[in-house]
């Protein structure tokens, strides 16, 4: 069993919606812009309710920072999804981990959880 959990860590995050939903996207593109890539945007815009979507990528981009244990950018971690699952891929050829990582969301509620490997 020990060899499961043998250098990895874990990370979780869990956000209250309204923190999104209360900084209108339009109104407010530069903070948008400071916590996520172009591509996280445009995918969180294809839901008519973006903002859950928005505060699970903010959570599953904090419990990744938890999990490596390092101080990155929000802009330097990057979530997207490969047939519905989120994935993570880190902007920083000195940083190099594989991750196993899920987001959900509930009405008022994302929560994210992360586990990392350094490579």
């Amino acid at each position: 069993m020990k060899e499961l959990f043998e250098d990895k860590q874990i990370g979780i995050d869990i956000v209250d919606v309204d923190r999104f939903r209360k900084k209108n996207l339009i109104k407010n593109q530069s903070f948008y812009k400071k916590l996520f890539t172009d591509l996280e945007i445009s995918y969180c815009k294809n839901f008519s309710d973006p903002y859950p979507h928005f505060a699970g990528k903010f959570a599953l981009k904090e419990a990744v920072q938890k999990s490596i244990q390092e101080k990155i950018s929000f802009k330097n971690i990057e979530t997207f999804h490969i047939n519905s699952k989120p994935k993570i891929k880190i902007e920083n050829k000195d940083k190099n981990y594989d991750f196993i990582v899920s987001i959900s969301h509930e009405k008022k509620y994302a929560i994210a959880i992360a586990i990392s490997k350094k490579n």
